[in-house]
Order: structure tokens, then C-alpha cells, then sequence
């Protein structure tokens, strides 16, 4: 048998504890919102960096191999992507897909409308995913068969433009050469909505047939080869490795970099939750060394009776940190109860909304995964009981012939 185990579990508060009871129960509130607190903060800030970085993603690629040149404006440098490229690109471990794309910028004209836009020119093998996820009307363009007239407008472009899906547009860009403006005239196939407005009133997806025409390009010539990755938070070390391997008239570009105030901002979230955990164990270990101080005092008595039956300090100091364990387990039971509680309301419910002209989203999106949650409960455990070792050698103080005189 453990004695100390023992002790701690049939020491009850009595009537002449008067102070540990409210103290025990302030802890055990402490502790549970703390950590309710931690799961809460550690859900939002993951759901919504994964929120934000898919729908960046969804219209640039983590990754993308383009000409080397020192070109910065819309229009890109063509390449010419062989099988053998693709094939060594494909071969990545990291690497989820490949597809080739093109953009050029131009105006997109109604009848006493106008707008700025970029033509984004996709080809079959065009991951459509995430667009079919935020599409509102209509269909997505079918470039099957020589189709490439239809296009997608974002539901800003539609409501500006007052154009509905099946209504004919005319965009005009200006030629290759540049000496002259071309005009296209084609159909809204769908209309599609992501919240990212930036992206929304920027991008109409066509087919790539169409910008390759406009640019007077060659069939097998593109403007870039769009990567999309497993894992993102590989994305430099993937960055690295590829461009070792691509040919010397080609780079490959990291979004990061091209959108760097996003992800800066990002990162920045990452700084807000480890100030929150830390805020949020110190106040749980502060009130925790006050009820364990709390509990010695009223228990001077015990510890005098069982200094004296020959109980050493360290057996004793046992006892103590088993009763604050348990006052531990028992605020983080509660706590992860009101954590995962909140988790799953506002990940079925949507409870909690935001503006998304500020925040990108429509609503707070929240994901938190099994191992993160097993740290936090088991790190908040251990430092919450570390902190108490220290003052646990209150005890070592005590004098038997002093403390039986409180009986």
C-alpha cells in the first residue's frame, strides 16, 4: 500500500476548515477555466491560420515554378514545363499535385460598368476543389472538348457588374505585342464566393487555351507550374529541394514570401497564444501554492502527529502534493469538459460569427487536434505540480512539539 496515497485520499475538510474549503473551490474554478481558456485559444488560432492559409492556397498554390527573370508585373514569362520536369516534380514526397496555369491582367467591360481584373487560365488537369466548395451559382467551366469559353466571377465581380450566371462578358487585354487591345467575349459559367476579398474582386478563372491565345503563346508554353504540398509546414525545406532540381532558366517562388503581411500576420497569432498559456499557468500555479500553503496550515496538527509517529518530511510533503494533484485533476476534468464543449458548438454551430471584410472569414473557425490536446492537459499537469515542490518544503519547518499544540 501507498501510505501517502492513503493519507491524501480519506483527508476530508472538517468544521475548523473554515478557510480551505472556498480556497479548494477557487482552484478548482482557477484551474478549469485556465484551461478551458488554453483549449479555446490553441483551437481558434490553428483553425483559423489553416482557415486563411486554404483560402490563399486555394487561388495560388504553397508552391509555383516560373521563369527566372526579374519580371514583377502580372504578366509572366512563358515557359515550357517538359514531361520530365513534371515527372521530377511529381516525385517529391511532399509534392500533392501539379498543375499548369497562366494570368493576364485586363479589364473586364459590361455595359456601363468597368473593372480591373486578372484572367486566370487554367487547364484540365486543374484541381477545382476548393472553388467547388465556395461555389454560390451555376457550375464550374467545362474546357473539355476545345470548350474554353466559359469563365467563373467571384460574387463581388457579379454584384458590381451585375452579371448572372449564363450572361455573356467582354474582357479586353492588350496583345503581346502590345500595340494593340484584344477583346474576348465569353459566358459566366458560376459565380463563387471565398471571403477574401483581395482574391474575390481580382480573379476570373478561364480556360488556359485562352490567356496562351491572347499572348500569342505556344500550345505547350505556360505561364507557371502551380505545386500544391501535403504538408505546409514543409514548405521551405520542399522550396529548397525542387529548385536544386528544375532547370536553370526556372525558379520556384514560395507564397510566403509573395504574400508576406498575410503570413507575418499569422505568425503573429502564435505569439498571442503562448502569452495566453502562460498567463494562464501562472495564475492557476499561483492559486495553487495558496491553497497548498492554505492546506498545510490548517493541517499542522496532522503533520505534527505524523512527524511524531515517524513520518519523515518527504513522506509528508507526499501526502500534500497527492491532495493537490487530485484538486488539479479535478479543475482540469471541468476544464476540459467547458473547452472541448465550446469546441464542438462552434465547429457544428458556427455560434461565434465575424466580420469577414476585416477577419477573411465569415465566422471563428476552430480545429484542434487529439496530440495538442494531450500536451496541453499534460503540460498544464506537470507545471501546475512542479511549481508546488518548492512550497511543499513548508513542511520540513514544522516542529512536531509546536504543531500538536494547534490540537
Amino acid at each position: 500500500m501507498n501510505f501517502e496515497y492513503f493519507i491524501a485520499r480519506h483527508i476530508a475538510p472538517g468544521r475548523s476548515e473554515a478557510y480551505s474549503r472556498p480556497v479548494i473551490r477557487i482552484a478548482y474554478i482557477s484551474i478549469a477555466l485556465g484551461l478551458a481558456l488554453m483549449i479555446a485559444s490553441v483551437a481558434i488560432v490553428v483553425g483559423f491560420k489553416k482557415s486563411i492559409r486554404e483560402k490563399i492556397t486555394g487561388f495560388a498554390t504553397p508552391l509555383q515554378v516560373v521563369a527566372f527573370d526579374r519580371n514583377q508585373s502580372v504578366e509572366e514569362t512563358p515557359i515550357i514545363p517538359s514531361e520530365k520536369l513534371l515527372k521530377l516534380l511529381k516525385s517529391d514526397a511532399n509534392v500533392a499535385h501539379v498543375q499548369l496555369t497562366a494570368q493576364k491582367a485586363g479589364v473586364l467591360k459590361t455595359k456601363d460598368q468597368i473593372q480591373g481584373v486578372v484572367l486566370k487560365g487554367v487547364g484540365t488537369d486543374y484541381d477545382w476543389s476548393f472553388l467547388k466548395d465556395n461555389l454560390l451559382e451555376g457550375s464550374l467551366p467545362d474546357f473539355h472538348n476545345g470548350n474554353d469559353k466559359q469563365v467563373l466571377i467571384s460574387r463581388k465581380l457579379s454584384h458590381e457588374l451585375m452579371l448572372k450566371v449564363g450572361d455573356p462578358v467582354r474582357l479586353w487585354f492588350v496583345g503581346g505585342d502590345g500595340s494593340e487591345a484584344l477583346g474576348r467575349k465569353l459566358i459566366v459559367s458560376g459565380i463563387y464566393h471565398t471571403g477574401m476579398e483581395e482574391f474575390d474582386k481580382r480573379y476570373v478563372i478561364g480556360a488556359l487555351q485562352q490567356v496562351q491565345k491572347l499572348n500569342g503563346w505556344k500550345p505547350d508554353q505556360v505561364g507557371n507550374v502551380e505545386i500544391e504540398l501535403k504538408d505546409f509546414s514543409k514548405i521551405n525545406q520542399t522550396a529548397q529541394a525542387l529548385y536544386n532540381q528544375v532547370p536553370y532558366n526556372m525558379t520556384v517562388d514560395n507564397i510566403i514570401q509573395e504574400y508576406p503581411e498575410i503570413f507575418n500576420w499569422l505568425a503573429l497569432l502564435d505569439t498571442n497564444v503562448v502569452v495566453i498559456l502562460v498567463l494562464m499557468l501562472v495564475v492557476a500555479s499561483i492559486t495553487m501554492v495558496s491553497t497548498l500553503f492554505i492546506l498545510i496550515i490548517e493541517r499542522t496538527a496532522m503533520v505534527g502527529i505524523l512527524k511524531t509517529l515517524g513520518s519523515s518530511n518527504t513522506s509528508v510533503r507526499k501526502i500534500f502534493l497527492y491532495k493537490a494533484a487530485y484538486i488539479i485533476g479535478r479543475g482540469m476534468f471541468w476544464g476540459n469538459f467547458a473547452g472541448l464543449l465550446f469546441y464542438f458548438i462552434q465547429y457544428h454551430f458556427h455560434v461565434f460569427l465575424l466580420d469577414p471584410q476585416n477577419y477573411y472569414v465569415s465566422y471563428v473557425p476552430v480545429e484542434l487536434h487529439p496530440l495538442t490536446l494531450l500536451w496541453l492537459n499534460l503540460g498544464t499537469f506537470l507545471m501546475t505540480l512542479l511549481v508546488l515542490i518548492l512550497p511543499s518544503y513548508y513542511i520540513t519547518r514544522i516542529v512536531p512539539a509546536r504543531a500538536l499544540r494547534y490540537e
